[in-house]
């Protein structure tokens, strides 16, 4: 939980950077606002799916079925939509609760039967997989019936107003500040190392022109896109649970050493289904932002999503063994996974060299987890 800046901070934003400055030589298009609107689409639907991996991972377990939840969870709401009128909103609802459900059994099963996570996760993505197909009837299936927009449809397809937009970078900015001044009151209060006012100041002012840049370009083509205000909404609540609440603390502590936690009094079985019952409700909200994506939901959505996930989350810096991991990683990590899915597509790339890719990336971030985690 350590806020300060690592080089392994820097080395991800030079990453990206880098992949930036290849793929707009290589492709001008990809630096154009439709296309950054785009881009901020799919980091959005990856990003939101990270944040729920890091409440799993954080306690030392793993889920392996969460690209197949997406699609059948995505699928339930579309099939109720469709095919039996029912209002989008209350199908979404109802698919939500489904899975959380469902994750708290899985989460129930691993703790309390002692079954390794990698295993019944990995039996739920067979399942998961086989009732998708069964549910929708290995078909395609709109999320909208008779051409009309719902709130399903419009995850994805809907943009704030430009007024709006600068409204939220104020809201943001102001914000910003505000914890700012509070967290130097704190520190000061308790005798703490406080930084300087000029690096104070600094972050803010990045921060600032960061969120009115990401405006102006937004504004350029249709707007900020609705699935970055939900991603934006998520980030805050999972970055305030694991850094500010006790359930957060714990899940740290589960995952350096589970059984110092439990001798601490920990209630270790209670806080992983917690962790397992939250992300259900995660996997739904990807299905409904990756369904609404394409716009129906088909045998092949939720493909490999478990594994961009994952590799987002360990890019970012998050301990697959448990106990280190924090939001800003996985939002930047995500970024880096989307950022080269993106240009990939932008450069006609075979999806040959697709797999081969985001394997390459898998692996290199499991080894670099590996070799700081031995330092």
């Amino acid at each position: 939980m350590n806020s300060k800046l690592s080089t392994r901070d820097f080395s991800m934003l030079i990453s990206l950077l880098i992949i930036w400055i290849i793929f707009a030589i290589l492709s001008p298009t990809f630096v154009s606002a439709r296309n950054l609107s785009i881009l901020m689409i799919e980091f959005s639907i990856i990003a939101v799916l990270a944040l729920g991996m890091l409440l799993i991972i954080l306690p030392g377990h793993i889920d392996l079925s969460v690209g197949s939840g997406v699609g059948l969870f995505g699928g339930i709401a579309s099939v109720l939509v469709f095919q039996y009128d029912w209002n989008a909103t209350l199908a979404m609802c109802c698919s939500s609760i489904l899975a959380v459900i469902v994750w708290w059994l899985m989460g129930t099963l691993v703790v309390k039967q002692k079954i390794p996570a990698f295993i019944i996760t990995l039996g739920g993505l067979l399942i998961f997989k086989g009732c998708f197909w069964l549910v929708i009837q290995n078909s395609t299936i709109p999320v909208v019936k008779g051409g009309n927009t719902n709130l399903y449809s419009l995850l994805t397809t809907y943009y704030l107003p430009a007024t709006a937009g600068y409204i939220l970078c104020f809201i943001i900015v102001a914000c910003v500040t505000y914890r700012k001044i509070i967290n130097r009151r704190n520190r000061r209060a308790y005798g703490f190392e406080v930084e300087s006012r000029e690096i104070s100041f600094m972050k803010v002012f990045v921060t600032a022109q960061g969120a009115l840049l990401f405006v102006l370009i937004s504004n350029q083509y249709k707007g900020i896109p609705l699935s970055v205000v939900i991603l934006g909404m998520l980030a805050l609540f999972v970055h305030i649970l694991t850094e500010h609440t006790r359930f957060g603390r714990y899940l740290y502590a589960i995952g350096s050493n589970e059984k110092a936690a439990f001798i601490s009094g920990i209630p270790v079985e209670r806080l992983v289904i917690m962790s397992f019952a939250i992300m259900g409700g995660i996997v739904a909200l990807t299905g409904f932002l990756q369904t609404a994506y394409a716009g129906a939901s088909t045998t092949t959505i939720g493909n490999l999503m478990e594994l961009d996930a994952i590799a987002a989350c360990v890019i970012g810096g998050t301990s697959l063994k448990g106990g280190r991991g924090n939001v800003m990683g996985v939002l930047f990590g995500s970024l880096i996974m989307v950022s080269l899915l993106n240009g990939m597509t932008l450069l006609a790339i075979s999806p040959e060299i697709k797999f081969i890719t985001r394997g390459t990336v898998l692996t290199l971030a499991v080894w670099m987890d590996i070799r700081l985690s031995n330092k």
